[in-house]
């Protein structure tokens, strides 16, 4: 199975390059992709799947779309 997968503003050097058909385990959970990548989980804001603010613990199935953002500011 299959998701696309965007790493988006200081995350995205964990972006892999198969992103676009990037291999998941059938029950993976964003969380579970998430630490696959490395990414540490307090740099972790938030998750999109196909467009859907998403918990950690949710299940991505095939062809999904994740984004997976850091806290951000401005001013």
């Amino acid at each position: 199975m299959h998701v696309a997968l965007k790493c988006f503003a200081t995350l995205s050097r964990f972006t892999p390059p198969d992103a676009e058909a990037f291999a998941v385990a059938p029950g993976e959970t964003a969380g579970g992709l998430a630490e696959r990548l490395g990414i540490p989980m307090a740099d972790l804001k938030l998750v999109f799947v196909n467009g859907e603010h998403v918990e950690l613990t949710a299940q991505l199935k095939d062809g999904d779309r994740v984004g997976l953002f850091p806290a951000v500011g401005g001013g």
